[in-house]
């Protein structure tokens, strides 16, 4: 009983520095301001690491519960930050979880940069955008225009994925990768 107490007092714990950091998102320079960077998957990645990767999950899914009374989005942009941080704190919580040395959790998170990337591309193109166009009534095209505007490059859909969808995943899972290397053992002591 007391373990799942800690358990969950923990999980929650991370879950509110997640919010926190999700709130203190800022744009990037050449990706279109829609995308902005944040930080939140660190504390689900430690959480996946120091408990397994179904805290991890938690983690990812309470914090994008709480953000929803922020949404600008009608809950569309944290079902994208849910799916595709998933695919990120998962894949590195799974690898790290049969490899807990510093070469496993890099090969993890090296992993899970790769996950996210083909889950945002994926989903991105698939799904998400489709999702906005019919909830939201943006259409696409508006997104390639906000991406052309950036980035000449950006003239279709699949220009949008490849020139914006897939650079951001990579910088956002190899700057959360980076930091979760440097911080991870001062903060494991605390969380085992």
């Amino acid at each position: 009983m007391q373990l799942q107490f800690m358990y969950m007092t923990r999980t929650a714990v991370l879950a509110g520095a997640a919010v926190i950091l999700m709130l203190m998102d800022f744009p990037i320079v050449f990706m279109p301001g829609f995308l902005k960077m944040d930080l939140s998957e660190i504390p689900a990645i430690i959480g996946a690491f120091s408990m397994g990767p179904l805290a991890g999950l938690w983690v990812m899914l309470l914090k994008n519960l709480l953000h929803l009374t922020n949404s600008q989005t009608a809950g569309i942009g944290e079902l994208a930050n849910f799916l595709v941080g998933s695919a990120f704190v998962l894949t590195a919580g799974f690898i790290y979880r049969r490899y807990k040395s510093r070469q496993g959790a890099i090969t993890a998170l090296l992993s899970g940069t790769i996950a996210m990337t083909v889950a945002a591309a994926a989903l991105n193109y698939w799904v998400l955008i489709p999702l906005y166009q019919a909830v939201l009534n943006f259409p696409g095209e508006a997104v390639v225009n906000m991406g052309h505007a950036v980035n000449p490059f950006i003239i279709n859909l699949k220009t949008f994925i490849l020139f914006a969808i897939i650079p951001f995943n990579l910088l956002k899972g190899l700057l959360v990768s980076l930091i979760t290397i440097l911080i991870y053992k001062k903060l494991s002591h605390l969380l085992h």
